[in-house]
């Protein structure tokens, strides 16, 4: 289990650290939009107070604490599995970046009220009106990877 608190550490500290970077060193909150290499690569403020692209943004103040809860009580779910579960390393490493990406968000939210989202992709044509951060990344490799991987045990 060393290898999921490991990897939530260094998935949690990263997501932090880019937030704190771009949100106040680089002044993004205030600033709104920083063009890395358009259209490909473009830094976007956004905060986001409800899950993924948006949803349920405009709920009552009290959504902020069941968001919290809820991703707090996946985290400790999915610990529990992989606990009891003990899959491959691959599983492992899913699990910690799950859990270090849901605990960077849930984070934001107790320091901001909401999410801190800054990284905006587009391609060939397509403005995408979305942003994201290291966090949502993370959380959706975890996932992915512990939907799509076999459900072997690792030794």
């Amino acid at each position: 289990m060393r290898i999921v608190y490991w990897t939530a550490f260094w998935a949690f500290l990263i997501d932090q650290a880019t937030k704190y970077l771009v949100v106040h060193a680089m002044n993004l909150a205030e600033r709104g939009t920083i063009e890395v290499y358009p259209p490909l690569l473009t830094l976007r403020m956004a905060w986001n107070t409800g899950i993924n692209f948006g949803l349920f943004a405009e709920g009552a103040a009290s959504s902020r604490w069941i968001l919290i809860a809820v991703a707090l009580l996946i985290s400790v779910g999915v610990l529990y599995w992989a606990y009891r579960e003990r899959p491959r390393r691959a599983g492992l490493v899913a699990t910690g970046l799950l859990v270090g990406g849901a605990i960077g968000n849930v984070i934001d939210r107790l320091l901001y009220g909401a999410v801190a989202d800054f990284l905006n992709v587009s391609c060939c044509g397509i403005d995408n009106p979305f942003a994201f951060n290291v966090a949502d990344m993370a959380i959706f490799v975890g996932a992915a990877v512990l939907v799509l991987l076999p459900g072997e045990k690792g030794t």
